[in-house]
């Protein structure tokens, strides 16, 4: 279906230029965006394959989760713990009600899933209305929003985010924001016409990109559902549906027919019936050979033979797991059937997810700069000023470490370093080295304090006492 202009009245030639323009970019990228989507969500079967399967196997819609497993399964490498700030107070500045207000780290999750399907998501941040947070931060996805990126400048130059679209099946676009330089423009259309409201602001295009694998020739990433991926986990579904069909056949043996006639492979009407139709068959009538009167057998003879094991459909579905399992960079257990050995160490362990370790850093490193970003702007909306001050760019996020290590080795690793600098052991740097939690840390420096107080207090009380006895 051709794309079709919208043309709004209350919207200047130059607007309604960048805006179709940007809703033209989102038509093209939805059908693709919309395909990974349903595979990720399991909404999309494969197709029917050879004719031998008898058609009623497609109806089973056989799905597989192998590639939303292979997004989860980095997804959940890649986790903030909490935002830190360098030479500042951050819960000064309202940090605490922000996330709260936001339920910022979900927020921030979806924001990573949706980039890892599509290879690109957004996190949007406006001022809030009447009855909701002062800011808002909302992850977009590339379903439903897209921007024109400036190379040059490393920023959006505009943005549009479709929050409606007509329900009469035509999927005319109905509802849109409009991000441009300092300024949003919310549209509304009902049976009356559009509606549009304008605000201006002082923080340009308050929106940016989080995008997995960016490179030179694709600014906005690639999806970690890649063709490859797909191609391993369409060709498992139609080896599990050879494999339901030979297991409903594999109950019944084998037959060969000696001396019978064709007449039992027909239909009434003379034509043969189909391939499956006689291999899926339970009763075969076979008729007398009454034609040829001087026959030794009238009577034709059936010979039976063992059926078939499914084991090669088995032996594929294992082969085809473990291709999937080296695209996401997992190891075989994940995936595999048979065939896969149990770490028996903790540096076996490690060792298997090196590959996975490394990409979810990279992931982390791509999605830090979007994300303080949003985070500064936010805190400068939230305490009402008209920019994002400078001493705000050292606000950043912390990533938990993608390498999931027991609490043994975490504190031997972090003692080790302790030992080399004795007096990060008094910071939260530094019991942080050793494992222990944020919330932890927060209580052990106030237990911390308060046993100083407490010693300081018995300090003066005996030196008080001292000067009385003098």
């Amino acid at each position: 279906m051709a794309f079709t202009k919208l043309r709004i009245w209350e919207l200047t030639d130059d607007e309604n230029d960048v805006l179709n323009g940007l809703l033209e970019q989102l038509d093209e990228k939805v059908p693709r965006n919309l395909y990974r989507a349903n595979i990720y969500d399991g909404k999309r079967a494969t197709r029917q394959v050879g004719g031998v399967i008898p058609p009623q196997y497609q109806d089973l819609a056989l799905v597989l989760g192998w590639c939303a497993k292979g997004v989860d399964g980095l997804a959940r490498r890649c986790n903030i713990e909490r935002f830190a700030w360098t030479g500042g107070d951050l819960n000064a500045l309202g940090m605490n009600e922000l996330q709260d207000s936001n339920f910022l780290l979900a927020e921030l999750a979806q924001a990573r899933t949706d980039s890892l399907i599509n290879g690109v998501s957004y996190l949007v941040t406006t001022r809030g209305e009447p009855g909701e947070p002062k800011v808002l931060i909302q992850a977009r996805d590339a379903l439903n929003a897209t921007g024109e990126w400036n190379v040059r400048s490393r920023k959006l130059d505009s943005f549009v985010s479709v929050t409606s679209r007509s329900k009469s099946g035509s999927n005319e676009v109905t509802g849109f924001v409009l991000y441009l330089p300092n300024m949003t423009i919310s549209a509304e259309k009902d049976s009356s016409g559009w509606s549009v409201d304008r605000s201006e602001h002082t923080f340009g295009v308050p929106v940016d990109p989080m995008v997995y694998r960016p490179r030179a020739g694709r600014r906005m990433g690639r999806s970690r559902i890649n063709r490859p991926a797909i191609s391993h986990q369409e060709a498992a579904i139609r080896s599990m549906m050879r494999l339901e069909a030979h297991m409903d056949i594999y109950a019944i043996p084998k037959m060969v027919l000696l001396g019978g006639s064709d007449s039992m492979f027909k239909n009434e009407d003379g034509t043969y019936k189909a391939s499956w139709q006689v291999a899926m068959g339970r009763i075969f009538g076979i008729p007398d050979n009454t034609e040829d009167k001087d026959a030794e057998n009238q009577r034709a003879d059936v010979k039976q033979f063992a059926a078939e094991s499914p084991q090669p459909h088995l032996a594929q579905l294992n082969a085809l797991a473990k291709l999937e399992a080296r695209e996401f960079d997992l190891p075989d257990q994940d995936f595999a059937l048979t065939d896969m050995a149990n770490p028996t160490s903790e540096g076996s362990y490690v060792q298997g997810r090196d590959s996975l370790i490394a990409e979810a850093e990279g992931a982390m490193s791509d999605w830090s700069v979007s994300v303080r970003r949003r985070i500064a702007a936010a805190l400068a909306m939230q305490n009402g000023l008209s920019e994002v001050p400078a001493s705000y760019a050292s606000i950043v996020p912390e990533w938990r470490n993608p390498l999931y290590l027991s609490k043994s080795a975490q504190a031997d690793a972090g003692g080790k370093q302790l030992a080399a600098v004795p007096w990060l052991a008094e910071t939260r740097t530094g019991l942080k080295l050793i494992g222990l939690t944020e919330q932890q840390i927060t209580e052990a420096l106030a237990e911390k304090q308060r046993l100083q107080g407490r010693a300081v207090i018995a300090a003066l009380a005996n030196r008080t006492a001292g000067n009385a006895n003098a």
